[in-house]
């Protein structure tokens, strides 16, 4: 690399670095609000968080940024770049092309808003008062709408919010995949409906205390190999993990005194992320490549510690021993194989978090499918207790009795993640692809799971994926791991097969 060339590389990092620096701050400020900040401090927290949000926003699309990365991309001096600098480039061009006709003012009013509307959420899902949230998800809402306009409407302004989650993906091509899962998975789950072999899942409707289920959770994130000393895990109402950075990774969850598989799940869904986030390359730290590739990616490692391993008959016969030992009396005269048939139970529930692996991909298709509405037929904040409802009673034939149940239950949408859910799903498939290569790669993942001998699987998890951060796309991904692409049938063949065995199918 030239000097000149060197020297304003140096420049570059140096305003990639400051970024940075202003992202954890207000990641760090965001998982603080949700951990316990004083009620009282919340309207001012929300106006903290909009001024650093806001000076982020300027940084990435101030005329410096739009130089640097203009310079970057001559020929001449691209030429000159290496190949992680170079990614680094296109990720900033994207980002800067994308949002820098954004008033600064606007989007910080938006984060403002996101802010405190998130705190709100936490109030108004407790109260079951959907009236209180909706002039703020309404205020959400136009702003999304506003802010399409300025990115740009692709084949359809859903599409606009999809590509900020999963880089290309569309409304065609997710009709398409979740069109072919759902012709798989709804006749499935109408003969599990019909099967006599129903499991046992009395013995789980009792209390177990939380200070034993917070002991076992932090024993399991130990035994995936999660670094105390780069993370933690503390509570919230909706189970959450924030990265600050590799060496800072922060998961949540939530105790259910009557529910002990939902923190269970829920710590093994985080850990996943977690495991992610603190493995990612030194060599990406300091910019924006230091996370994963989308979030569909993403997820397929939280589902695939919470479900493909921590749900799997190999995990408990280890480590349903330890369980007992915590909850002598509730589990006492329990044998493994009941206790595994019941926590992989099919039936239809009313929140997402806690729905069985089948089942759950119904309760995302529901969620995409109103988003679209919302986006692309104009679907009014008002009108989505009802929507919400009529969905559940066609895809679950169940109607939530109350907004706490129903529509308030994510909190996703307060905080403005429109086109994130349908990344659960993607996240699934990812996992189930992921999955088959790694049994193939790994002839011996079944006994290392049942030897509680978790590590050889982070590493080639890490090896595979964690290290290369966003420095891959999702597609490259998938298809350097599995050798294809993307692929819903993995994900269909494999809860076939499992709930098959399970119901005697």
């Amino acid at each position: 690399m030239e000097q000149a060339v060197k020297q304003e590389w140096e420049k570059f990092q140096e305003l990639l670095s400051k970024i940075c620096g202003y992202i954890e701050a207000m990641s760090l400020l965001h998982w603080d609000l949700r951990t316990g900040a004083p009620r009282k401090g919340v309207e001012i927290r929300s106006n903290t968080i909009g001024l650093v949000s806001g000076e982020i926003f300027r940084l990435e699309t101030s005329p410096e940024m739009g130089a640097f990365t203009e310079y970057f991309s001559r020929p001449e001096i691209k030429g000159q770049l290496s190949e992680i600098q170079t990614k680094i480039v296109k990720d900033r061009r994207k980002e800067y092309e994308r949002s820098q006709s954004i008033p600064a003012k606007s989007f910080e009013e938006y984060s403002v808003l996101t802010a405190h509307a998130q705190t709100i959420w936490e109030e108004v899902k407790e109260a079951d008062d959907f009236a209180t949230f909706e002039p703020f998800l309404s205020k959400i809402v136009a702003f999304k709408q506003e802010f399409i306009n300025y990115w740009g409407v692709k084949d359809s302004r859903y599409d606009t919010l999809l590509d900020m989650y999963e880089p290309d993906l569309t409304v065609e091509k997710l009709d398409e995949i979740f069109g072919r899962l759902r012709s798989r998975l709804v006749p499935l789950v109408e003969a599990i409906s019909a099967s006599s072999h129903k499991p046992d899942t009395k013995f789980l409707d009792q209390i177990f205390a939380k200070e034993q289920q917070e002991k076992f959770g932090l024993f399991i994130l130990k035994q995936m190999g999660f670094d105390f000393e780069a993370g933690r895990l503390d509570e919230s109402v909706h189970p959450f993990a924030t990265g600050l950075n590799p060496g800072d990774v922060r998961i949540t969850t939530n105790y259910l005194l009557d529910n002990v598989p939902s923190a269970i799940f829920s710590s093994l869904h985080e850990g996943g992320h977690a495991l992610y986030e603190q493995n990612i390359s030194k060599d990406l730290v300091g910019t924006m490549l230091a996370q994963g590739a989308s979030m569909g990616i993403h997820e397929s490692q939280s589902r695939l510690w919470e479900n493909m391993i921590g749900r799997s008959r190999s995990f408990w016969e280890r480590y349903y021993g330890d369980l007992q030992q915590h909850f002598p009396e509730q589990l006492a005269g329990v044998e493994v194989e009941d206790f595994y048939r019941a926590i992989n139970s099919v039936g239809n529930s009313f929140i997402r978090i806690e729905a069985d692996e089948l089942t759950y991909n119904l309760h995302i298709i529901v969620r995409y499918e109103i988003e679209k509405l919302i986006f692309n037929e104009g679907l009014e904040v008002k009108d989505l207790p009802k929507v919400w409802n009529a969905k559940y009673q066609e895809y679950l034939g169940i109607t939530p009795p109350t907004n706490a149940l129903g529509v308030l239950q994510d909190v996703h949408w307060s905080g403005g993640d429109f086109g994130y859910f349908a990344s659960y799903s993607l996240g699934n498939m990812y996992a189930a692809q992921i999955l088959n290569t790694l049994r193939k790669e790994l002839p011996e993942f079944e006994d290392l799971i049942a030897a509680g001998n978790l590590l050889p699987i982070k590493e080639w998890l890490t090896d595979k994926i964690y290290r290369h951060g966003m420095s891959l796309t999702p597609s490259q991904i998938i298809e350097q791991v599995t050798g294809e692409p993307l692929n819903p049938d993995y994900l269909a063949d494999y809860l076939e097969a499992k709930y098959k065995e399970l119901y005697k199918l």
